[in-house]
């Protein structure tokens, strides 16, 4: 039903995408593995949703990335149509359940912060840092997944949550430099960066 409300699957695929991944950015190869539409099909509803005003578009590395442009008049009542669950109004909204689940697999996770090369657009020294009672082995397994869907190694990092809540409280210089830069968190289950910010 909400595709023929919305004109096109692959367009609500897109959409479905892009808002449950704000601060992320996408290119054209990694949508089309990621919602599993041809390629053509893909670069059309793209072209639309820029024309619209929905997406932005920036290059790097000689790639055209896509991400949702939060400023969009209709961005909210989009985001509450399409997200996978409830968002708040702090600015690092809440990425898919997807994510979430695929993280809560590792064991005891309180919270996940993405930034670097998963967040387009920030300078992060690190890309990944998980907080939490994990297993490191499923950790490193996890993260081989994730370096081969990004195309490239990525830089992580993993810390107890009284470790983290103590670095957050002193101001401890290498949380501060992730959190001070462009960032998503994918969980807070205890709030704390909701809190500090």
């Amino acid at each position: 039903m909400i595709d023929a409300l919305f004109g096109s699957k692959t367009r609500v695929k897109l959409l479905h995408l892009f808002l449950n991944n704000p601060g992320r950015a996408f290119y054209v190869r990694e949508i089309t593995r990621k919602i599993d539409e041809q390629i053509n099909s893909v670069r059309r509803e793209l072209a639309n949703m820029l024309e619209v005003g929905i997406i932005r578009s920036d290059s790097n590395n000689n790639r055209l990335y896509y991400e949702v442009d939060e400023t969009y008049n209709y961005y909210s009542p989009l985001r509450q149509i399409f997200a996978d669950e409830s968002f708040g109004t702090d600015q690092t909204a809440v990425d898919s359940n997807d994510w979430q689940k695929k993280f809560r697999a590792l064991g005891d996770v309180r919270a996940v912060i993405f930034a670097g090369k998963l967040v387009h657009g920030s300078d992060s020294v690190i890309d990944l840092l998980v907080v939490g009672n994990i297993s490191k082995v499923k950790l490193k397994n996890f993260v081989k997944i994730l370096e081969k869907e990004e195309g490239g190694a990525l830089t992580y990092a993993t810390m107890t949550y009284e470790d983290f809540y103590y670095r957050l409280s002193v101001r401890d210089q290498f949380v501060g430099d992730v959190l001070n830069t462009k960032h998503s968190v994918i969980i807070d289950s205890e709030n704390i960066l909701s809190r500090a910010s």
